[in-house]
């Protein structure tokens, strides 16, 4: 049996068991959704921008991609150091399939939390524009999933101990994903915050979702998803390279 589909169902499997890890991972997204949702919701309505709720919710479940994967790929460090992972480095098994295997299975795993989310976010009122576009979101929540469990794979690779956790989370993951324009339109933003957001991969999916869910769009959807799909490319090739070298 391939190492990439023993190391993807094991992800699942371990994702399945785990109920407390979908209760936690469920518990910030929704507290975004219910303060912010409602909280801001007549606010937004009385600038004049629609139904805040329908604004927002791509961007609740993009965060909950986002997080998920990002974790998926440093939890990779404890579980190099102390469980299956260590085992399987020094099988003889291509790395690049190990990579893979832990990469997709992470992925789908964020998948199934944004499903969850989305369902949350039904729950509270949000209303997809189009119902027959749901497919469609969901292989644009795939794809950025792919970005991100290949980027925390690459921090997972040259992360010593989890020390460096608060680093990522407070340099790398937050910026990524407060700059994204998940809480906020990118319509009208002076020209740094405008540079800087259109740098952001998570931009794209956010916009991305927003497009297919609420059909509200700041990007052209063809070059949200050349953008993903290039960025995926790019960090898929760089978690490889550095799972390679990782050393026992």
């Amino acid at each position: 049996m391939s190492a990439i589909y023993i190391l993807w169902l094991r992800e699942l499997k371990r994702y399945i068991r785990s109920k407390a890890q979908i209760a936690a991972s469920l518990g910030q997204p929704l507290l975004y959704l219910l303060a912010l949702g409602f909280g801001f919701g007549p606010v937004f309505e009385k600038s004049g921008s629609g139904n805040y709720l329908q604004f927002l919710s791509p961007g609740i479940i993009s965060m909950s991609i986002l997080f998920t994967s990002i974790f998926s790929g440093i939890a990779m460090l404890w579980d190099r150091q102390f469980g299956f992972l260590k085992e399987t480095l020094v099988a003889p098994v291509p790395r690049i399939q190990i990579m893979i295997g832990r990469t997709l299975g992470g992925a789908t795993v964020a998948v199934i939390q944004a499903t969850i989310v989305f369902l949350a976010c039904l729950l509270v009122g949000f209303r997809p524009a189009h119902w027959a576009m749901i497919p469609l979101a969901f292989l644009f929540m795939m794809l950025i999933a792919l970005v991100f469990a290949s980027l925390g794979t690459a921090f997972g690779s040259v992360l010593q101990d989890m020390q460096g956790f608060q680093l990522i989370m407070n340099f790398m993951v937050l910026p990524i994903y407060f700059l994204s324009g998940a809480l906020y339109p990118l319509t009208n933003l002076n020209k740094p915050m405008a540079i800087v957001t259109h740098l952001d991969p998570l931009a794209y999916g956010v916009d991305a979702l927003r497009n297919i869910l609420s059909g509200i769009a700041h990007f052209p959807l063809t070059l949200d998803l050349a953008l993903l799909s290039g960025v995926a490319v790019i960090f898929l090739t760089l978690g490889a390279w550095l799972f390679s070298r990782i050393q026992l």
